[in-house]
C-alpha cells in the first residue's frame, strides 16, 4: 500500500508542477493583461490544489493536512479577488483595450457612476482620482 500511495503522491506532484509551469509559460507569452491574469490564476490555483494533494498523500499526517487545506483555502479565497482587482485597475488605466470585450459591463456602470477614462479627460489635473 505504502508504494501505490507513493506513486499517486508522485503522479499528483508531477501533475501539479505540469500545471504552474505552464501558468509561468501563460504569464509570459500571452499578449494583454486580461489572458495572462488567466493564465496566472486558473492553471496555478489547480496546480497548487494538485501539489498540496500529493503533500498530503506521501505524508499522511493530521498536521500536515491542517496545514495544507489552510494554504488551499487562502489560495482559492485571495486568487480570483486579487486577479480581479488587478484586471479592474488595468481596464480603468487603459492598459486593456475594452474594444477586445464581446460585453462591457463595466463601461455602463463607469459610465452611470460619472467616471472619465484617463484618455478622455480634458483638464490638466491627471493626477486627481477618477471618480469611483
Amino acid at each position: 500500500m505504502s508504494s501505490f500511495a507513493d506513486l499517486v503522491a508522485a503522479l499528483l506532484l508531477l501533475a501539479g508542477a505540469f500545471f504552474c509551469f505552464t501558468a509561468a509559460v501563460g504569464v509570459l507569452r500571452f499578449p494583454d493583461v486580461i489572458t495572462r491574469l488567466h493564465a496566472a490564476t486558473k492553471p496555478q490555483v489547480f496546480g497548487l490544489l494538485l501539489i498540496l494533494t500529493g503533500i498530503v498523500v506521501s505524508q499522511r499526517s493530521w498536521q500536515v493536512a491542517g496545514v495544507c487545506v489552510l494554504v488551499a483555502a487562502f489560495q482559492i479565497a485571495t486568487s480570483p479577488v486579487s486577479a480581479h482587482m488587478v484586471s479592474r485597475a488595468a481596464y480603468r488605466t487603459g492598459l486593456w483595450e475594452a474594444g477586445d470585450a464581446v460585453v462591457d459591463d463595466l463601461a455602463q456602470d463607469l459610465e452611470k457612476a460619472g467616471y472619465l477614462h484617463p484618455e478622455d479627460r480634458v483638464d490638466d489635473d491627471l493626477s486627481a482620482p477618477p471618480v469611483p
